[in-house]
């Protein structure tokens, strides 16, 4: 699901919720070119893994069904026919070709391409005549050529476009599916739609919609058209961009309640403060008045933050279950989980981090003796050879490997040698780690690689040196 969809998703749950309505799930998929095998599936769980449960919808039923598109075909044709009847829309019959000659036409003298009403002026009897010989065809709205059509939107007010401006959309398709900017109009109404929250880029077929509305005489819904979501101050989010969808940022090892949470934030504002929010809360916040009209930027940066202070928050066990896959990646699912736990859920801010910061448990790599210098340490390959002399016999005969007497033991040996506690450890962990930054000191990963390798890698850097 791109983010987009979410976040349309989102406010209309928020508003439902929180003004005591009910959330209609409805699938759009009349459009059969841009079908996509299972992504009915992909937003059944995309919405119910972040707790936004539907109260009627396609699986399970409700007053106003199917709430499948497709699966009301039948139901589409019969209100086109009735505009027809009533000399508000028409059957057209020109081709596709015949329609792009008049729109190449239209470009070479500089003018933007409008259907010309070419078959509304068609006789009774010739457009029976050619639907009797099975002409493939489309039925279009009648748009006044005079006059305004206008609508109501709560967030930017009143908005009016000249009707000599609008295009005779077409409501019917040649394969007999209604096009989106219909089905959308009866459905709503057969619903029983209230109000519709969507992307702003339907500004533009709203007073078309709202025509069809008149034209039918039915209640308009309210309208609530979002800005967009931008990448940077040029450009949308975009699916062609990559980095777009939900599942993206699941598998990138974001936490989907930061996710939902900083979506909210794109484009709302609770008036106050607060940036955390579970979605609980969100619905109790939630207010058309703090929709903004300005676009929303999305900055991966603000939304990694966000996700490392849930993780943060996470309890041992969650953040361990969250990671458990990225340790087996790294090949530390064996290790002890507690440690890792302490070393990595404060250095984490996505979770797809932990294999680069905890591969060299699982290998030692290659690395060379100048990492032993260290001028705040105060050591060097030569400082270095000496205390892994002294570390490892007192090592070797550590009854009990556990973090707390490694601990115990370094320290002594650093106090009895008269050592600063950085001079002993230092070489201590390049040995262990074979790189100078690590999650977790000397005491952690010796506890974590256990006796046996613990005391390989000590040996191997004292052989380097």
């Amino acid at each position: 699901m791109h983010l987009g969809n979410l976040r349309s998703a989102l406010y209309t749950y928020l508003y439902a919720k929180h003004n005591g309505g009910r959330f209609i799930l409805r699938i759009e998929d009349t459009d059969r070119e841009r079908y996509v095998e299972g992504a009915t599936d992909v937003i059944y769980r995309t919405l119910r893994s972040i707790g936004m449960q539907w109260d009627e919808g396609p699986d399970i039923g409700g007053d106003y069904g199917p709430y499948v598109q497709s699966e009301r075909k039948a139901m589409y044709l019969p209100y086109a026919e009735q505009l027809v009847r009533e000399g508000k829309a028409y059957y057209c019959f020109c081709t596709k070709e015949e329609l792009e000659e008049r729109r190449a036409a239209a470009a070479a003298r500089g003018e933007t391409f409008k259907y010309d009403k070419h078959c509304l002026h068609m006789s009774r009897e010739e457009v029976e005549r050619r639907l009797a010989a099975g002409e493939p065809y489309v039925i279009r709205q009648n748009v006044p050529e005079t006059g305004e059509a206008s609508f109501d939107d709560v967030i930017y007010g009143h908005i009016a476009v000249d009707c000599a401006e609008l295009d005779d959309m077409i409501l019917i398709k040649a394969d007999g599916m209604p096009t989106y900017n219909f089905a959308n109009v009866i459905d709503d109404h057969t619903m029983g739609i209230t109000h519709v929250m969507r992307g702003n880029e339907y500004l533009a077929s709203t007073p078309k919609y709202n025509l069809l509305y008149d034209a039918f005489g039915w209640e308009k819904p309210a309208y609530i058209h979002m800005t967009p979501i931008m990448r940077d101050a040029q450009h949308k989010l975009s699916k062609r961009d990559g980095d777009a969808y939900f599942e993206d940022y699941l598998n990138k090892g974001y936490l989907k309640e930061a996710i939902v949470n900083y979506v909210a934030l794109l484009g709302w504002n609770p008036g106050d403060e607060r940036e955390f929010f579970t979605l609980g809360e969100l619905i109790d916040a939630f207010s058309i008045e703090g929709m903004s009209k300005s676009p929303a930027i999305f900055d991966v940066n603000k939304l990694t933050w966000m996700n490392a202070e849930y993780i943060r928050r996470l309890t041992p066990d969650a953040f361990t279950a969250h990671a458990m896959p990225y340790y087996a990646q790294a090949g530390v699912a064996g290790m002890d989980t507690e440690i890792l736990c302490r070393i990595l859920q404060p250095r984490t801010e996505i979770f797809t981090q932990i294999p680069d910061m905890v591969d060299f448990l699982a290998a030692l790599p290659a690395y060379e003796t100048d990492l032993f210098t260290n001028k705040k340490s105060k050591t060097n390959p030569e400082v270095a050879k000496a205390v892994l002399e002294l570390v490892i016999p007192k090592l070797e005969a550590l009854p009990d490997w556990t973090e707390a007497a490694l601990h115990e033991t370094l320290l002594g040996l650093a106090a009895e040698q008269g050592m600063k506690n950085g001079t002993l450890l230092w070489p201590v962990r390049i040995a262990l780690a074979g790189r100078q930054v690590t999650p977790g000191g000397a005491m952690e990963i010796a506890a974590l690689l256990g006796r046996e390798e613990s005391l390989r890698r000590l040996n191997e850097g004292l052989k380097k040196l």
